[in-house]
């Protein structure tokens, strides 16, 4: 792996791990039964008082529920990519690495969004519709920041335009930054719930960025 790839799936291992223990300690640190029907939530004293700060802004809910419908379009767009590629050349080992790569990379993070769903570490702070909903990690935070960073790091490989790459890049930044703090101060969610998201999404990216740019020199060198 070379220095660049390595150094940033070395990131994206280390981020995995803090998230491991950021959950571990989410369920062990200042657990008290503040959530909803009494729920246990670890960091009582900080989501509380962070939860009380936000209070619950359901409008602004609905605005980033909806438009966390934005990265899954794009993951449907790059699947059209692979897709065309792979009729086009007639074998699936002829499609672009980096673009098999990125569909094992969402398959990866769907499986993660199963996982805490089958297996709730948090509930929401409010009931949604009625019912309790899990809320660690945040699936919407998960979701926006897994994705868009790949469609500004493949804009980056795939086009030649500057002009057009800078735009790509304000425009994904801008809109995963606004989804992070719609979502942190709608009030859906605990903020550790957030954060873990934020550590798990980042992680997962950088280790798969690193793979990519390991196979792309060495695919160069031969």
């Amino acid at each position: 792996m070379n220095s660049n790839g390595r150094k940033t799936f070395f990131k994206g291992s280390i981020l995995l791990v803090t998230f491991a223990i950021w959950t571990v300690l989410i369920q062990i640190v200042d657990v008290k039964p503040i959530g909803v029907n009494g729920t246990d939530i670890g960091f009582a004293i900080f989501n509380t008082w962070f939860h009380s700060l936000t209070g619950a802004n359901m409008t602004l809910y609905n605005i980033t529920d909806w438009l966390g419908l934005v990265p899954i379009f794009i993951c449907m767009m790059f699947a059209m990519i692979g897709l065309v590629q792979l009729f086009k050349r007639k074998s699936l080992f002829k499609v672009d690495c980096d673009i098999i790569f990125l569909g094992v990379y969402y398959i990866i993070v769907i499986f993660g969004y199963l996982i805490f769903e089958m297996i709730p570490i948090n509930y929401r702070p409010i009931l949604i519709n009625g019912f309790m909903e899990a809320s660690y990690p945040s699936s919407t935070t998960l979701l926006v920041l897994s994705v868009m960073p790949t469609l500004n790091f493949q804009a980056t490989r795939r086009l030649k335009n500057a002009t057009v790459k800078r735009i790509i890049s304000v425009l994904t930044i801008s809109f995963s930054v606004f989804m992070v703090v719609g979502r942190l101060i709608s009030g859906v969610h605990w903020i550790t719930d957030i954060i873990g998201s934020c550590l798990l999404s980042v992680g997962l990216f950088y280790v798969y960025k690193g793979v990519v740019l390991w196979n792309f020199t060495k695919n160069s060198k031969n």
